[in-house]
């Protein structure tokens, strides 16, 4: 009975983790896009950033979600982690981990958190500043500075490698952690082979156009 319990709380645990990875997923995407037209167009960018970081559903609903998701996924895939590792009889060194899982699904842990401390680096270098800029400063608003406060940050080479090498872990998080959500949600049918397919492209699309923004404003401003 005990165990019985044990194992739904453990399933429910991985559910709800999915879950909120998913819903990151989403953001991500969102943050992509966005950022992404900063290669096209910096008045486009101005515009839709404006419009977010002014948007009262956004600001207060959207953000505070996102923000209790971010805390949450992390820190629930890190109980997951360590009690898994707990409940292994023989270590991975004894028992040749390597030989039946991915370097990804073995170091999540490791890639979940430097892409939790870049999360940490990006509020600092864009969350706070817009805060201050907003609530604290008492000029008027300046709709069109994003762009330039956005390339400012890539001006230096070892900020750009940092954000490069963060999102190229991100990527290798992403690669085993989508597909893994869906498992964990028990998603398992004709359409799941498209949806690992989808996964895996999203895994390299999303991070490596991220690493192309941060490279582009780099080299090119």
């Amino acid at each position: 009975m005990a165990k019985s319990a044990l194992l739904k709380s453990s399933i429910a645990k991985k559910v709800a983790m999915a879950l909120s990875g998913l819903f990151l997923l989403l953001f991500l995407a969102q943050h992509f896009f966005i950022n992404m037209t900063s290669v096209f167009s910096a008045d486009i960018f101005n515009s839709i950033s404006h419009f977010m970081g002014n948007n009262p559903l956004v600001q207060f609903v959207i953000q505070p979600i996102l923000i209790v998701g971010v805390i949450f996924h992390f820190i629930m895939g890190m109980v997951l982690e360590i009690k898994n590792r707990s409940a292994r009889p023989i270590s991975y060194a004894k028992n040749n981990g390597a030989a039946n899982s991915s370097w990804a699904s073995r170091n999540m842990i490791v890639t979940g958190l430097v892409v939790l401390a870049f999360l940490g680096l990006h509020f600092y270098d864009f969350w706070v500043p817009e805060m201050v800029y907003k609530y604290v400063d008492v000029s008027p608003l300046d709709e069109t500075r994003y762009f330039h406060e956005l390339v400012a940050k890539f001006e230096s080479p070892v900020r750009t490698g940092l954000y490069s090498l963060s999102f190229l872990l991100l990527s290798l998080h992403l690669w085993h952690g989508f597909n893994s959500s869906f498992q964990s949600v028990g998603f398992n049918n004709k359409y799941s082979k498209s949806l690992h397919t989808l996964g895996y492209a999203f895994a390299i699309v999303v991070p490596f156009g991220f690493i192309f923004i941060a490279l582009f404003h780099h080299f090119n401003h």
